[in-house]
């Protein structure tokens, strides 16, 4: 892994998110999601998240965030919730029911990572893991296994 070109690629991706393009911005969000295991794309995917624009940039990167169905993911989500206004939950929800909506083991996942995260030292990470762990336990998953 070429730590280097991935650093360059988070800086690229970091400019584009500060397009006044809300296109590139979702965009950025989507493709920066990706890298959301790096220190370097943190701050910048949380902006995007919390994107003051234009709420589709919101359910984009949430959404690339969630379907990594990861820690990182989630932990970058979560701190977004614990801040943010009744819009920009709703489409945080939105995303939440589209990527954990069908299949009972990636919710599951999510709710036990979700609980993890809940007693996360930084409190604004914990607060969001609660809310998300709301969010996500009213969902019926489609497919659950036999």
């Amino acid at each position: 892994m070429d730590s280097d070109l991935r650093r360059a690629v988070v800086v690229t991706l970091g400019e584009l998110g500060r397009s006044d393009d809300w296109r590139d911005r979702a965009d950025a969000g989507h493709s920066l999601a990706g890298f959301a295991e790096m220190q370097e794309a943190v701050e910048p995917l949380l902006k995007l998240v919390l994107d003051p624009g234009d709420t589709f940039v919101t359910r984009r990167t949430a959404e690339g965030l969630l379907r990594r169905k990861d820690r990182a993911g989630l932990t970058i989500v979560a701190s977004a919730l614990a801040v943010a206004d009744a819009n920009h939950a709703d489409w945080i929800h939105t995303a939440l029911v589209d990527v954990f909506s069908i299949f009972s083991q990636d919710l599951d996942e999510a709710l036990r990572l979700c609980e993890e995260l809940s007693g996360d030292a930084d409190d604004r990470v914990a607060r969001g893991a609660r809310r998300l762990h709301r969010s996500l336990s009213v969902i019926d998953p489609v497919l659950r296994p036999a």
